[in-house]
């Protein structure tokens, strides 16, 4: 498809989803009414060739969603955040045998994602499976809607969330899709795999040969862009993504400080008061997460690379270490 093509596709599709929509916003809460979306309008117009009046139509038509704003508010109470509740969420007995039915059904693909990308199987099932339950819950909320709101209307993360929506717009033009009929998640994920938008344009692939990227009804394109990104981000074929970490007194504060990107060898754990079991060499770099759980002894672990790169998915270290620990258990019982 053209370029002229794609925006004469997009126009159409938002056109019409414009004229069938019946219960947009009351005009005086609508995104085209506010100073800062009218100069992101103009702003993406000038830059992608975007037409102003129908950024306009489309901004008046789109939701502020309350529940997405909910959604995406952090706990005020840290200690809210529980370990062993957010494992038991993802590695349970239902999303290993689900996940292992998957397996099955799309060995096919999963083995040759693995031998193109480096990347074991089994993490790709689990991301999938931690996302959105093997292609189960995809996510109910219009993209449109979750992005406009997040991107105008929660300050924390505007800028993230505004570059997000410009994204999207360019995918939906690029795909000629209605750019309202795209749902996903509270944050505005898109599809099996759960890509951003920026995500989707940069690392999703056609992996069934079929001449179209389609993670929404793909399964085969989100196993090899699941790989893709993965390995696009650094995945090292063939090395673990952590180790057992036990830690005593205080000294290793300045390692859990430093973050979850890997800056310690493991000849410098015991100067921080922190052990482990490994035959890798000295040199690996590692970085040390902690796991907390309220009224619970906090888990340590020893992230590697691949941890951090499994972070690069979803920035929480809670993610990543279930992510792990399902693709363990999946490998255990394959």
């Amino acid at each position: 498809m053209t370029a002229a093509a794609r925006i004469c596709a997009f126009c159409v599709a938002l056109l019409a989803a414009g004229a069938a929509a019946q219960a947009g916003p009351p005009a005086k809460d609508a995104f085209s009414h506010r100073p800062e979306v009218r100069a992101f309008i103009r702003d993406i117009a000038e830059r992608h060739a975007f037409i102003e009046q129908e950024l306009r139509l489309l901004f008046a038509r789109a939701r502020r969603m309350e529940s997405v704003l909910k959604a995406i508010t952090p706990p005020k109470d840290p200690r809210e955040r529980s370990w062993h509740a957010y494992r038991e969420r993802f590695v349970n007995q239902a999303r290993i045998g689900e996940g292992l039915e998957f397996w099955r059904r799309h060995q096919g693909a999963l083995a040759r994602a693995a031998a193109a990308h480096g990347v074991p199987e089994e993490i790709i099932v689990a991301i999938i499976g931690v996302e959105t339950l093997y292609g189960r819950n995809a996510g109910s909320f219009r993209v449109i809607d979750a992005l406009s709101t997040l991107a105008f209307l929660y300050p924390p993360r505007a800028e993230y969330f505004r570059s997000e929506l410009e994204q999207y717009l360019l995918f939906a033009r690029d795909a000629g899709v209605d750019v309202f009929s795209v749902k996903g998640s509270y944050a505005g994920a898109i599809g099996i795999p759960q890509f951003m938008p920026s995500s989707y344009r940069r690392f999703a692939v056609d992996f069934d040969g079929d001449g179209a990227i389609d993670l929404r009804g793909s399964t085969v394109d989100a196993v090899g862009s699941v790989a893709n990104f993965l390995r696009e981000h650094g995945w090292r074929r063939g090395e673990p993504v952590q180790l057992p970490a036990h830690v005593a007194g205080e000294a290793h504060r300045p390692m859990l400080e430093a973050g979850i990107e890997p800056r310690f060898t493991l000849a410098s754990l015991r100067a921080h008061g922190v052990e482990t079991r490994s035959s890798l060499p000295v040199e690996t770099v590692v970085a040390l997460i902690d796991l907390a759980t309220p009224g619970a002894p906090t888990e340590y672990r020893l992230g590697m690379r691949n941890f951090y790169v499994l972070t690069r998915y979803n920035r929480s270290s809670f993610y990543a270490a279930a992510v792990h620990d399902l693709a363990l258990e999946l490998r255990q019982r394959r």
